[in-house]
């Protein structure tokens, strides 16, 4: 293994390029590499998040700069420092070519690291970012004192609301209640290795924003990924409840407990 930050010689003669850029930079550094790379190569980005300015998947900003790439996504509930250790783990990759899916299942299969393969692009992608939103919306919940009553509700109409923009974005309803789906969004809302749900709790115990990033040395795309859904769920006239209240305890410093009581207030309806 060489490590170097010369993109030139990361990228020359690679048949594989695994691409994990935070979501809000992916952009600009893709800009860097055209040009360096095989017209063979085959991307796989696994980043997590939703670009903010123009509320594009990573696939997405991936054609619109490098254009007709081979491309694929991987997803799934993968922390990393569990898969570095060799826990038993399952993830996703996703692309519309059968055969680039197959190459990569059978680069990244392992005894220890299973892989599945799938075709929805938009599912895989969208549960990936999404669940990171209400991993906060736990963390919240963690941070104020709740039990798994509430953490469970919160899961539970987390996927319902992130299955209701899916759908309206053209992803498959299936695919939720995956790997990628259901899979990723039980493993970053209870784990204590989640960024995001860490950055949920403590909010709920009262600290802002900005003192949390100044201690993280690592990113929480449910951060961004929380404006982007919020806008997303506009476009696409999706009711998201707790994303529209995670966004608010983000960016109009709305109260934890008052966002609670709006969740928990609305009007009544049947699930």
């Amino acid at each position: 293994v060489e490590i170097t930050s010369d993109l030139k010689i990361a990228l020359e003669r690679k048949e594989l390029i695994v691409l994990a850029i935070p979501s809000q930079y992916t952009r600009q550094v893709l800009r860097k590499i055209k040009g360096h790379f095989n017209s063979s190569a085959v991307f796989l980005s696994v980043t997590k998040g939703i670009e903010i300015r123009s509320l594009k998947r990573m696939s997405e900003v991936v054609r619109e700069e490098l254009g007709a790439v081979k491309l694929a996504v991987l997803s799934g509930p993968t922390i990393a420092r569990e898969v570095a250790k060799g826990v038993p783990t399952a993830a996703v990759i996703a692309s519309h070519n059968m055969e680039i899916r197959k190459f990569l299942q059978n680069v990244f299969n392992t005894e220890k690291f299973r892989v599945y393969t799938n075709a929805d692009i938009i599912g895989v992608e969208l549960g990936g970012s999404l669940k990171n939103v209400i991993a906060i919306a736990c963390g919240v919940s963690d941070g104020l004192g709740f039990g798994t009553n509430t953490k469970a509700a919160i899961l539970a109409r987390g996927l319902a609301e992130i299955s209701r923009l899916g759908k309206a974005m053209g992803a498959k309803l299936e695919t939720f209640s995956g790997i990628s789906g259901l899979g990723d969004l039980v493993t970053t809302c209870i784990s204590q290795e989640s960024r995001n749900r860490f950055v949920g709790e403590q909010i709920g115990k009262g600290r802002s924003l900005k003192k949390i990033h100044k201690h993280m040395q690592m990113v929480a795309e449910g951060v961004p990924t929380a404006s982007s859904a919020y806008a997303l769920s506009k476009k696409y006239k999706v009711e998201m409840p707790i994303t529209k209240e995670v966004y608010g305890l983000l960016y109009k410093h709305k109260s934890p407990l008052q966002a609670v009581r709006d969740l928990m207030t609305r009007r009544s309806k049947e699930e």
